[in-house]
């Protein structure tokens, strides 16, 4: 899940500011190419099974590695090996994946291999995955893995919270397991098409070692040793994250564009080749506030920024790069992530959840009567399109004809719903009361930020217009996460952003059995979870797309979340930076990034 503010949308496709490349020392000798990047919100930690925020995956992204990953220019997306030395093998019914483990691939050290060279080898995925199945590491993510059905681990899981007992890493079990040192096989109880997808996320399948997370108990997230592109060298929580270059890494740059994209094939043709990473370090500080990060880079300090909207105009008016920025040399690259910024109405809350008429008429009046139109034009300055439902584009199951009342804003019909069951204006204070009689209060909560602040004062005035009483509650994202997953926010604008090139994906932020993971409006409906359970078996196509768009209507008809909009972001880089190509689901991409002397530096 990721917050609502500029960075939810920075983060999606990896937001990152560079600074300019390093001049040569005195000596003559090139000094370390290290990148400076900045987020716009802190980090939670570094284990892969405990996370869930975009910002921790693309750190976790650069410190451990999948057995799969994607090939950074193709589109539509392709999957590629990352760890594994191939693609896996598949039955015909999709229940059963082969994986085979690169060899020669090793660990950084580290003081739980008592000296010793560690190679990665299949069994640190076993143990890797079963971790997420572990009540005690209380994984975020485990649906993932649970809606796919492993055999056996759910059981175990099970048994471990009835008995009050550690989770049993060394009971051997169908759903995963190593066939030999390098090989290790996935079994599931129903069909699971996409699950090679899971098995492309360091978030979702990074391969941890057995030994270090043991002698780190309690201290996974903090200390991370994996064998990506790069390493944890220091780390000071939600200030500044170094990392430097992993030396027993192997790998090289490789990718495929499409022949069309010529951008993308000048890119592959210039860095085909080259060994990854391309940097020596990448030093992270944390700046929440956007003006720091785009003032910074106006003033050559920073080589890539994600524009903030609030610079929008000044950066690209009408999708061109200002006539200023492009004669220094500079560039502007464009994406439709695949995110939805949503609102989202807690179902087991008092005032605003449950399924009966006249609550489902509250939540349906609210999302009408908020006036998206003006934050697309005002607060987004034009930019991203407006949602229709949870799903966006450039996932499976998108449908771009499709038109819903989730983009609609008609105070006037948000009137009459709310009238029709019951919210009046008893007291004649100008707001309404809930059809008891008693005081109707929406709570809202939102972080810190300009951003944020403007997106208060529009709901403040949409309800407003309708006689809606509306307060705001102000914490931090980590606090606010927490709570969510609690289930103690009665709304909150955020977002979530396709870690896999599938529309389900993003059905599971409303599948009953995901409550406490996803699914943070703990919305719980029968029908909705039938569909969902159906279109998951099948294949990517008519078939599926049809299900998936029911299970749509189901969500804009009873109206637990609210979709605001799919976001356009915009990059600009100066000249230095080589190879930057905001990718949907590879969260780290500056591991593909490499840095240049530039004319005028």
């Amino acid at each position: 899940m990721i917050r609502r503010t500029a960075v939810l949308l920075a983060l999606l496709a990896p937001l990152f500011t560079a600074a300019a490349p390093p001049a040569a020392s005195p000596g003559g000798a090139a000094a370390k190419k290290t990148l400076r990047l900045s987020f716009a919100g802190a980090e939670n930690g570094f284990d892969p099974a405990q996370i869930s925020d975009t910002v921790s995956a693309a750190l976790v992204g650069s410190l451990f590695e999948a057995p799969l990953s994607y090939d950074v220019l193709a589109r539509p997306v392709k999957l590629v090996p990352q760890a594994a030395v191939a693609l896996p093998e598949v039955d015909a019914d999709h229940t059963r994946f082969v994986f085979r483990i690169r060899p020669g691939n090793f660990f950084p050290d580290d003081p739980a291999f008592k000296g010793a060279k560690r190679e990665l080898v299949a069994e640190d995925f076993v143990y890797s995955v079963k971790r997420y199945y572990d009540p005690a590491v209380r994984s975020p993510t485990l649906f993932h893995y649970e809606n796919a059905g492993l055999l056996g681990l759910s059981e175990l899981r099970r048994k471990a919270i009835a008995d009050k007992t550690p989770f049993p890493y060394d009971t051997p079990v169908d759903g995963i397991r190593a066939l030999d040192r390098y090989t290790f096989e996935v079994r599931t109880s129903r069909p699971a098409p996409r699950l090679p997808y899971v098995f492309a996320s360091p978030a979702l399948a990074g391969a941890l070692a057995r030994e270090v997370v043991e002698a780190n108990a309690g201290k996974t997230m903090e200390h991370p040793v994996g064998t990506g592109p790069f390493r944890l060298a220091q780390w000071t929580r939600a200030s500044r994250i170094v990392l430097d270059r992993n030396p027993n890494h192997q790998g090289v740059f490789e990718a495929e564009p499409a022949p069309d994209d010529r951008a993308g094939q000048a890119i592959a043709a210039k860095l085909r080749g080259r060994p990854l990473p391309m940097l020596d370090r990448v030093e992270i500080a944390v700046i929440e506030e956007a003006q720091p990060r785009w003032l910074a880079f106006l003033r050559g300090d920073l080589d890539v920024v994600a524009v903030p909207d609030e610079f929008i105009d000044v950066a690209a008016p009408n999708r061109r790069l200002a006539p200023n920025l492009a004669k220094q040399g500079m560039q502007l690259v464009e994406a439709v992530l695949p995110v939805t910024i949503y609102s989202y109405f807690a179902m087991e809350n008092p005032v605003v959840g449950g399924t009966t008429p006249d609550k489902v008429a509250l939540r349906r009046a609210i999302a009408l009567a908020y006036d998206t139109p003006r934050e697309i034009a005002l607060v987004r300055k034009g930019r991203p399109i407006p949602a229709q439902s949870i799903v966006p584009p450039g996932v499976s199951g998108f449908d771009p004809t499709l038109k819903t009342e989730a983009s609609d804003h008609d105070p006037a019909r948000a009137r009459a719903l709310l009238d029709l069951y019951g919210y009046a204006d008893r007291d004649g204070d100008g707001w309404r009361e809930k059809p008891d009689g008693t005081p109707l209060v929406l709570e809202y909560t939102v972080q810190p930020g300009q951003l944020e602040r403007q997106l208060q004062s529009l709901w403040l005035k949409s309800m407003k217009d309708v006689g809606l009483r509306i307060e705001f509650k102000v914490g931090t994202w980590q606090e606010n996460i927490k709570a969510s997953r609690a289930g103690k926010l009665m709304m909150w604008g955020t977002g979530w952003a396709a870690a896999l090139p599938d529309g389900g994906y993003f059905l599971d932020v409303l599948y009953g059995p995901n409550k406490g993971m996803s699914n943070h409006s703990r919305f719980a409906l029968p029908a909705f979870d039938a569909i969902y359970e159906q279109q998951r078996k099948l294949p990517d196509g008519p078939e599926r797309d049809a299900l998936i768009a029911q299970a749509l209507r189901l969500s804009i008809a009873y109206m637990p979340i609210k979709p605001h909009v799919h976001n356009v972001a915009a990059w600009i880089t100066q000249p230095g930076v080589v190879g930057y190509r905001p990718h949907p689901f590879v969260r780290d991409t500056w591991r593909y990034v490499d840095l240049e002397p530039a004319a005028g530096h």
